[in-house]
């Protein structure tokens, strides 16, 4: 168990032992589980180092669902892990876009707290000394209702276990009200209900607040997108010192109508004015103006919302602290005053056994070394090894070391592995397009235009951002002329959702209710706009031989050769199915 009661030394501590930590702790997890199903077919009960590091093969989801399935059923722990299996946590589905269930118990939940207790650390001493006083975090979280394995084990995602747990509800600094938000309003089952609710704490106690932050970036921006719709009621509630009626959930609605305290219309009138700006740039900074940082997940993904953070918090820091996946908790930023783009991350070498496959293996498994052994400027995947159940395997993630921490490798996130699209935290593969596309052909199948040419992008100039495709067609008859039917390429932009993965579904809402990602877009462009495409590659410095239409567009310049030739725009009309 991990101790909650420590210092900055500890950090210290381990960061310059990170070789000997290593290695007791994978002799501690082989010692915990040599004897599993999975485990004994390679190590033959042994906890040895080399023997594990000869044996026991480098893996992939795919190569050991079966046994965590076996679990998920009903068969016992043993099946994979030493230890007890008492829940499991789902994947957001950056994992190639397919969410995942790994098994974890209640250590795992300790470990996430002892990773945010020694962030907050890194964070307080950091600010601490430039003299930022004392004060609440307004922070954005949320839970989604848990569901059950098929042998009744609890099944959420590692956050939402984490506050639900008793150690979050428990834990010591909640009787320091360190949050805006009371534990009702993180625990509420409904997440409109709940940011209205985190909102109206936040802005109740505005001279308090001194951070802003959430888990992504994503999810602040989607705040602040949301106060801009609800900011008039909103102050209606402040003037009036009542919630409004359509917060229904009793826990949420008391807890928030006792902050509220009573009718306050001077912080109304100073709220509304601030509101009322024909531009909301530097909102964050006027409505908190204490705040002294943002905190939320800026790199990977999530880098694409930096710039409207930026507007929005007139360029407050905005600070990366952590970085983990719902396999293992990696390492935190030792320096949260870093620019976005130099954020890196420092291993905690007693969380899990970490080894590192060069990204130029060519299939040479034999090449993998251990954390310490990775050297500077070199791209790495990840590969762990945790208590619980998972050995040797590949996180997807794609890392440059870019420093050392005492003895500890420091790493910069670069990107997902086979990633192409993405908007919230849901991700959407090559793969995933490319069977899109098969679906749609057919359809086209049955019309008189054929689809010649396509690439897409991630549209977050708007709220919520959307999915765009650009289309070139060319009609079956030689000499006919394109005509587009509207009904046809509706229907189109509803297939290419129903196609995608289940998380990118539920996150474009369900039942008639927004989600956090808008309606799939096609844009139809004249033809030869993918030859111009094409020759603007080549100006670049590309190869007429080697040239591939890229299948996602991250360039302003190619979308603007795009974006001049667009001829028409289709919407799906409504919310993708969740049925699988």
């Amino acid at each position: 168990m991990m101790s909650s009661s420590f210092d900055l030394s500890h950090l210290e501590e381990l960061t310059s032992n990170a070789e000997q930590t290593q290695d007791d702790l994978l002799k501690e997890i082989l010692t915990l589980n040599a004897n599993t199903e999975y485990l004994r077919q390679f190590l033959h009960g042994s906890s040895d180092k080399t023997l594990f590091k000869k044996n026991v093969p480098v893996v992939s989801y795919e190569d050991v669902k079966s046994y965590i399935e076996r679990v998920a059923n009903g068969e016992p722990s043993d099946v994979i892990s030493g230890g007890p299996i008492t829940r499991f946590i789902k994947s957001t589905g950056t994992s190639g876009g397919k969410q995942k269930i790994f098994p974890i118990n209640d250590e795992y939940i300790e470990q996430l707290g002892y990773v945010l207790n020694l962030r907050s650390l890194v964070i307080s001493k950091y600010f601490n000394e430039i003299g930022v006083e004392q004060g609440k975090t307004m922070e954005f979280h949320f839970i989604r209702p848990e569901s059950t394995t098929p042998s009744g084990l609890p099944l959420s995602l590692a956050f939402a276990s984490f506050f639900m747990s008793d150690y979050f509800k428990n834990r010591p600094s909640k009787c320091n009200s360190e949050y805006t938000s009371p534990d009702q309003v993180i625990l509420c089952p409904d997440s409109k209900q709940s940011l209205y609710c985190h909102l109206l704490c936040g802005l109740c106690q505005r001279d308090e607040v001194v951070r802003v932050g959430a888990a992504f970036a994503y999810s602040l921006v989607r705040a602040i997108d949301f106060l801009g719709n609800y900011w008039k009621e909103l102050c209606g509630n402040i003037r009036s010192g009542h919630v409004s009626e359509w917060i229904t959930n009793h826990n949420c609605r008391s807890s928030v109508s006792a902050i509220l305290g009573g009718p306050n219309p001077i912080l109304a009138d100073v709220i509304e004015q601030e509101c009322s700006h024909k531009s909301w740039e530097g909102i964050i900074a006027r409505l908190w103006p204490k705040a002294k940082r943002i905190e939320c997940i800026i790199t990977g993904q999530m880098g694409q919302y930096i710039p409207i953070l930026d507007f929005y918090s007139n360029k407050l820091p905005l600070g990366s602290t952590i970085y983990g996946s719902s396999e293992s908790l990696f390492g935190i930023n030792v320096d949260p005053l870093s620019k976005p783009q130099d954020v890196s991350y420092t291993f905690v070498p007693n969380l899990s056994y970490f080894e590192f496959l060069p990204v130029d293996h060519d299939g040479d498994m034999a090449s993998i070394v251990d954390l310490v052994n990775v050297k500077l400027g070199c791209y790495y995947e990840p590969v762990v090894t945790n208590y619980f159940g998972l050995n040797r395997y590949l996180i997807g993630d794609i890392l440059q070391v870019v420093g050392f921490y005492n003895s500890t490798p420091q790493f910069r996130f670069i990107r997902r592995k086979n990633v192409v699209l993405s908007v919230d935290i849901e991700a959407t593969t090559e793969e995933d397009i490319l069977k899109a596309l098969a679906h749609v052909n057919l359809l086209l199948e049955s019309s008189d235009v054929m689809l010649i040419g396509f690439t897409c992008y991630a549209d977050i100039s708007t709220f919520p951002g959307h999915y765009v495709f650009y289309w070139e067609l060319k009609a079956r008859g030689v000499n006919d002329v394109v005509e587009v039917d509207k009904k046809v390429f509706v229907k189109c932009c509803s297939v290419l959702e129903e196609s995608f993965n289940v998380l990118y579904r539920r996150f474009r809402g369900q039942r008639g209710q927004d989600g956090s990602i808008g309606a799939l877009e096609i844009r139809v462009v004249q033809q030869g706009t993918f030859d111009s495409l094409m020759e603007y590659f080549i100006s670049q410095g590309g190869s007429t031989t080697q040239y591939k239409t890229p299948i996602c567009i991250n360039s302003s310049e190619a979308l603007a050769v795009l974006e001049n030739r667009v001829l028409d725009r289709f919407y799906s009309e409504r919310s993708p199915s969740l049925e699988t």
